[in-house]
């Protein structure tokens, strides 16, 4: 049994938490490049999808799934662009009990995705194999594909996506919650360096009939 007191505890936390934040690594298909670099990349994404009227979708299990949830709605009410999960439990059931769960995304994905279209790929572990299908799917039908993943470095969904950020923690807690972090920031930029949305001072979204 680990003794320790709480404010250890908390010390620690932050500190692997600031670590993993700080040392987070993005590829893309130039190799290495900095965090300003992924946004830059992911805001032209996003931009381009948008000018284009193509989707989002957005794929997890467990914690990841809450976060495609709620990107989801975010990504509906503050960019315009149409986005989708398959987090309904009877997709969910219908595809792993007639198909298999590993294709529990694939298999939508080929049903719903189109050429242009962006996927955002979110797993802790990075191995989860329904999510690697998910992606090469994705990647089939021609979307622009985007990764969050933590745990070993070496994972195989960082290889895969046209944007990879890669958070260095064995935490789930850490890795779930600098995911959900990168999931805002892929969204934000867009709306503070596209629309020139304050979104550091904005707690309400306007109504369709209030918007230009």
């Amino acid at each position: 049994m680990i003794e320790s007191n709480s404010r250890e505890f908390h010390n620690k936390y932050v500190k692997d938490f600031t670590h993993a934040l700080e040392n987070t690594e993005v590829t893309s298909a130039d190799g290495h490049i900095s965090y300003d670099e992924g946004l830059d990349l992911s805001r032209d994404m996003l931009r381009e999808a948008r000018a284009q009227g193509k989707k989002i979708l957005i794929i997890g299990n467990g914690g990841s799934a809450a976060i495609a949830s709620h990107m989801t709605i975010d990504f509906v009410k503050q960019t315009n662009i149409r986005t989708l999960n398959f987090n309904d439990s009877s997709v969910l059931t219908a595809v792993s009990n007639d198909i298999s769960y590993e294709d529990v995304f694939a298999y939508p994905i080929e049903k719903y995705a189109d050429e242009g279209d962006i996927l955002l790929a979110i797993s802790s572990s990075g191995n989860s194999e329904n999510i690697i299908r998910g992606t090469r799917m994705a990647r089939q039908k021609g979307c622009q594909t985007i990764t969050c993943s933590a745990f070993s470095e070496d994972n195989r969904l960082r290889k895969q996506g046209d944007l990879n950020f890669y958070v260095p923690t064995k935490s789930y807690g850490v890795a779930e919650t600098l995911h959900q972090l990168i999931s805002h920031e892929i969204m934000d930029v867009l709306l503070y360096c596209e629309d020139n949305v304050d979104i550091f001072n904005r707690n309400q979204v306007k109504k369709p009939s209030e918007q230009h």
